[in-house]
């Protein structure tokens, strides 16, 4: 817990309760609590994940990465206008913080997922992701496996594409796809539990590791 953070929500006059749950929220997740911006912010091995902020109407939770995340729901908004990589989750009561915990907490493990595989936001990736030519070659001598691809959630495509895409050589990428195929004729994305044990479902929380 970070000294100048518990300044912070002394100082509040809106939004405290709101708050103090975000934050003891964001300490169960295991991220490192910084105070930067002069406003709480979380980090994973010194990579910005989220920060908290407070408005007149409403308190919010940034993820600095948000376009990057599986937002089935569409409970995600873009931060400001002209956001290509921030989006919120905005609060007008404690109670809706407390009900929406165990999405709060998915989304949390995603981007620390995300970061972990060095996802990279380009200019204009809000738009469109491109397809490795590695990733056309396999669709067309496995129709199912293409077919299944695309069912697949918008998020969890995007998440599949950057993967694929981020190896350099041809080489990894093809071993990438291959290893994949069985999870995505699953319909699983690439950050979801396929061993039934995790207690952030649909997300992978490691429980996978303590079997």
């Amino acid at each position: 817990m970070h000294s100048d953070v518990d300044q912070f929500l002394e100082k509040q006059t809106r939004w405290k309760d709101e708050l103090v749950a975000l934050r003891n929220i964001m300490l169960e997740s295991g991220l490192r609590e910084e105070f930067k911006w002069k406003q709480p912010c979380y980090t994973h091995e010194g990579v910005n994940i989220v920060i908290l902020g407070s408005f007149k109407a409403s308190c919010v939770l940034s993820f600095f990465k948000g376009v990057l995340l599986n937002d089935q729901d569409q409970a995600l908004e873009f931060a400001g206008e002209h956001s290509q990589s921030a989006k919120l989750l905005r609060f007008t009561s404690l109670d809706e913080i407390l009900r929406q915990k165990n999405k709060i907490l998915s989304f949390i493990n995603e981007s620390i997922l995300l970061e972990n595989m060095g996802a990279k936001i380009t200019k204009g990736f809000a738009q469109e992701i491109a397809v490795p030519d590695e990733l056309k070659e396999a669709w067309k001598k496995d129709k199912t496996f293409e077919k299944a691809f695309h069912l697949l959630t918008p998020g969890r495509q995007r998440a599949y594409l950057m993967f694929f895409s981020a190896a350099k050589q041809s080489e990894t990428r093809m071993s990438r796809i291959k290893k994949y195929i069985p999870r995505i004729i699953d319909g699983k994305g690439i950050n979801d539990c396929t061993c039934g044990l995790s207690k952030k479902m649909p997300a992978c929380d490691g429980s996978h590791r303590f079997k």
